[in-house]
């Protein structure tokens, strides 16, 4: 996890030793990239795409254009003047500023004022040339009541299944925070609200395995007088996690300070060490033991179904006080040392900051004949870019199976202590990334990702201090206490849809770019799941933006005709679904933590707003139509569930 150095809680007066080095340090490089790699595909400069064009919208400029082949993403660019000069635009979400694909809506815009646009494709080179001809766009200015938008749902079409790419892992802060036994935020008992934190995006989020740092923390492991490991401290931990039922993501981090060639270079709160290994050897040798002793406590075949992943962003210079050749040595003799114990079990890396170094790490497996299973990488503030041009590229030079591609952190921004962590924008921003990676098929060939995982669980969070009072812009998508934010919502309704994935088309002001729809239905066709979203990626809009809400009519076709269904509505907005607006009323900023009677309030509210929409009938035809309001942050999902028939 990573921040911009300029960005974080305004409230915030005091800053600890952690969190000034921090903002030091963090951004910074630790490397350049090595000279003289061939390029896979996806890692050299490409064409401008084709077929630029605008389209004026209310409250934003609709821009799309035609895919490039091999492009990892899209730089767009703006201008005030169709001579320029043309600047990336930044939507201000803190992080890499390419999007995978279009369209894309530019909200960050002044109704009546025209606004010039390019577009590069971005690779691991960066961005490319520009589009020769630029295109103009002039926004529209908001009318009496909001636009309209289509959602046209196909439920007679065959259903697919969908990638569960949201839920199969999550990230949280290191697991040994579920043993403390020390009073936290708030007094809260952190170990009984991690493990239940878990317990929770298990149970209603569907996750499956959970991605922490620091495996090799002083508390987990310790280096005898006779250089012997000793990870009695680690069975602890993951004897306690274990009994959620969930699996670890093993991130090979940070170094034991007896190993490290600078144990003073650290970072956190908790002070991991961020130094290369004196001794390569050495470090192989840990590897190779924590294998061994992981598989003789929990079984081999247990322990060969868990994903390894070396280090955390070592392509920022906080997270990694070497190079990039040396954090390619670091992998290297990870792996090795793993699969030398277990073949089976599936490593990877580099679990990179702002999507960096993956064609490099993919360069040097195949020039030197090194293990990969899967690529790891981070982005934050949007959705993310598309790998599988470099994967499919590995995989055709070596005849090795392809690469996973998993995004082991990701989130609605990269900073700590920002209110976008805490609002109800956050929650669209989560369902667009998410079918962003899920795809259109077949026209993009399926999901883009293998996995997308939320960074974090739970606000019990300490990277850069304990959380100072109950909404301050933490990770989590769970507060101190679990209660459920915006983002839970979110995903919780994803998790909901019932079936298999079937078309649904938006149309109209802003579709596909601000409105956003997912529709499933089950497999006899008695329910249809319609998931429809109203968002932007532009973070100066967090509060919202009247000329960007939506009315959305929702057609179903396909049904079966003359049937009645009855249809429930849920929703996630400023007003509904939103613990925070709860807290607000209920405090109106004058307290860090509840007392026991707004404890009780907020429990109370903790839930996702449903209601009944009404029973409607489906026509002669096999359709109907609904409409619902869609304001701009947020959600509605609708459940039609046939009752009877003709």
């Amino acid at each position: 996890m990573y921040a911009h150095p300029s960005r974080g809680d305004p409230h915030m007066t005091e800053k600890n030793a952690a969190r000034l080095d921090w903002e030091q340090r963090i951004g910074l490089p630790s490397d350049l990239p090595e000279d003289g790699a061939a390029a896979l595909t996806g890692t050299a400069e490409l064409p401008a795409p084709a077929g630029l064009r605008s389209e004026d919208g209310t409250g934003h400029v609709l821009l799309d254009w035609q895919p490039v082949e091999g492009a990892l993403g899209y730089l767009v660019h703006r201008a005030d003047t169709v001579d320029g000069p043309y600047e990336p635009l930044d939507h201000r979400g803190g992080d890499v500023l390419a999007v995978p694909a279009p369209p894309y809506a530019d909200s960050l815009v002044e109704p009546g004022q025209g606004y010039w646009y390019k577009v590069a494709s971005w690779t691991d080179a960066g961005a490319g040339a520009l589009t020769s001809e630029p295109v103009r766009g002039c926004p529209k200015a908001p009318g009496t009541r909001p636009p309209a938008v289509t959602v046209a749902v196909d439920a007679a079409s065959d259903p697919v299944p969908l990638p569960p790419v949201w839920n199969r892992m999550i990230g949280a802060e290191h697991l040994s925070m579920l043993v403390w036994d020390e009073p936290g935020p708030g007094d809260a008992d952190v170990a009984e609200e991690y493990a239940e934190a878990l317990g929770i995006v298990r149970d209603e989020l569907g996750v499956r395995t959970v991605r922490a740092h620091g495996t090799f923390l002083p508390e987990c492991v310790s280096v005898g007088e006779d250089g012997s490991f000793d990870f009695s401290g680690l069975d602890t931990v993951y004897d306690r996690f274990l009994t959620t039922g969930l699996k670890p993501v093993v991130e090979l981090s940070f170094m034991p300070a007896e190993l490290a060639s600078d144990p003073e270079y650290t970072i956190f709160e908790y002070k991991g060490i961020a130094s290369v290994p004196r001794s390569w050897e050495r470090w192989g040798e840990l590897c190779r033991a924590l294998t061994v002793h992981l598989r003789e406590r929990y079984g081999a075949d247990e322990v060969a179904g868990w994903e390894f992943e070396v280090w955390n962003e070592a392509n920022l210079e906080v997270f990694w006080n070497g190079t990039q050749a040396q954090y390619h040595l670091l992998y290297e003799t990870a792996v090795r040392a793993v699969k030398s114990v277990d073949p089976r079990i599936r490593v990877g890396g580099p679990g990179s900051a702002a999507a960096k170094w993956v064609g490099p790490l993919l360069e040097h497996c195949r020039e030197n004949d090194v293990p990969i299973d899967f690529v790891s990488t981070h982005t934050y503030g949007n959705a993310p870019l598309d790998f599988r041009p470099e994967t499919r590229s590995f995989a055709r030079a070596t005849g090795r199976p392809e690469p996973e591609i998993l995004w082991t952190e990701w989130g609605v921004t990269p900073t700590h202590f920002h209110r976008v962590s805490d609002s109800v924008f956050s929650a669209p921003f989560v369902l667009r990334g998410m079918k962003s990676v899920l795809g259109v098929p077949p026209a993009r060939q399926g999901a883009s990702a293998d996995a997308l995982a939320y960074w974090v669980a739970t606000d019990h969070f300490e990277e850069l201090g304990r959380p100072p009072k109950l909404f301050h812009g933490g990770f989590g998508l769970l507060t101190v206490g679990n209660l459920r934010k915006p983002r839970f919502w979110a995903l919780r309704m994803l998790s909901q849809l019932d079936g298999g994935r079937v078309p649904a088309r938006v149309s109209g002001d802003g579709a596909e770019a601000l409105v956003e729809a997912l529709a499933t239905r089950t497999g006899d066709g008695g329910s249809v799941d319609v998931l429809c979203w109203n968002g932007t990626l532009d973070q100066t809009k967090i509060d919202g933006a009247a000329a960007l809400d939506r009315e959305a009519r929702v057609e179903v076709g396909g049904l079966t005709p003359g049937a009645a269904y009855t249809v429930t509505l849920r929703r996630v907005d400023e007003t509904h679904s939103n613990v925070k607006a709860v807290w607000d009323a209920l405090d109106g900023g004058h307290s860090d933590w509840p007392n026991d009677r707004q404890w009780a309030e907020l429990r109370a509210a903790d839930e996702l707003f449903e209601e009944p929409y009404g029973t409607v009938t489906a026509g002669a035809d096999g359709s109907l139509a609904l409409t619902v309001d869609l304001p701009m942050p947020g959600i509605r999902a609708l459940r039609l569930t046939r009752t009877g028939g003709a």
